[in-house]
């Protein structure tokens, strides 16, 4: 009778993983020769749209506790030791916990190796009620990993998801941006959403928590820690994509300035976008 009560209270506390990155504080970054971002560790910051990802867990945990269902965050990241910086900033916003994946193995890895490596750290750690991203990385732009990653773990997964209706015991129910309509949707525990930004303004920082949480402990895996020790599955080894070419866009300051009535000058305007292939 007794393992059977835990095993009910066990039960009954949502389980809630926030997917969260550290990028460059700037949009000014070099690159090697394998076409990675070579990454200044003094000017980084947290990938915007995580913020989002952070703060739709914590509306979650909020209307939960209004439902008497405890609900219990942590953040997962992949990257080098100072990535602990982005955890710590999402304990001074409300998280729990913090898991960092952080080896050389891991470096140079795409969109798939990425995925990848987040599954094994969260098969590592327990597949969870709600895993949550943001919409996509400013370093990187490609919107895949959350996808990837639901299809690694096998999980039921809806992105661009615009609005959170309700949660249940055992399922979400969320309105999704579809290229030509709103998908409302039910999905069933445990699942992956991907939420757009300006689903919820995310909270500041708490400078309160920031000296409660100070000491509080960030779980590091390395690649010894995972259950795959495959090294073709990870990093540069494991990326199937690579890259062939980096270059900056050409900056031009050409101007051209025309005098006319407003229709001639809207025809003329028109001309000149199907002629430079914008239209």
């Amino acid at each position: 009778m007794t393992r059977f009560f835990f095993l009910c209270l066990f039960r009954s506390v949502m389980e809630i993983i926030v997917c969260i990155k550290q990028v460059p504080g700037t949009s000014e970054v070099e690159m090697d020769e394998h076409g990675n971002l070579i990454r200044d560790p003094t000017n980084t910051k947290m990938n915007p749209f995580d913020l989002f990802a952070i703060e739709t867990a914590l509306r979650i945990r909020e209307s939960n506790k209004e439902k008497d269902i405890p609900t219990e965050i942590s953040v997962i990241s992949m990257g080098p030791p100072q990535a602990k910086s982005v955890i710590r900033e999402a304990f001074m916003m409300g998280v729990d916990e913090g898991y960092l994946l952080s080896d050389r193995k891991f470096a140079g890895s795409d969109v798939w190796a990425t995925a990848y490596t987040l599954a094994q750290g969260i098969k590592k750690i327990g597949i969870p009620d709600i895993i949550i991203c943001g919409k996509q990385t400013t370093d990187g732009d490609t919107a895949q990993v959350g996808a990837e990653l639901a299809e690694f773990l096998s999980l039921p997964h809806l992105t661009n998801i615009l609005k959170i209706d309700h949660v249940a015991k055992n399922s979400i129910q969320v309105e999704a941006d579809l290229p030509s309509e709103v998908q409302v949707a039910d999905i069933q525990f445990p699942c992956l959403i991907g939420v757009d930004k300006d689903i919820f303004t995310p909270r500041l920082p708490s400078y309160k928590r920031k000296i409660k949480t100070k000491d509080r402990k960030i779980k590091v895996f390395s690649f010894e820690d995972l259950q795959d020790n495959n090294v073709f599955h990870y990093g540069m080894e494991g990326s199937p994509t690579k890259v062939k070419k980096v270059f900056l866009p050409e900056s031009k300051n050409d101007k051209v300035m025309w005098k006319g009535e407003a229709e001639k000058l809207g025809e003329k305007l028109f001309q000149k976008l199907v002629q430079d292939k914008f239209i």
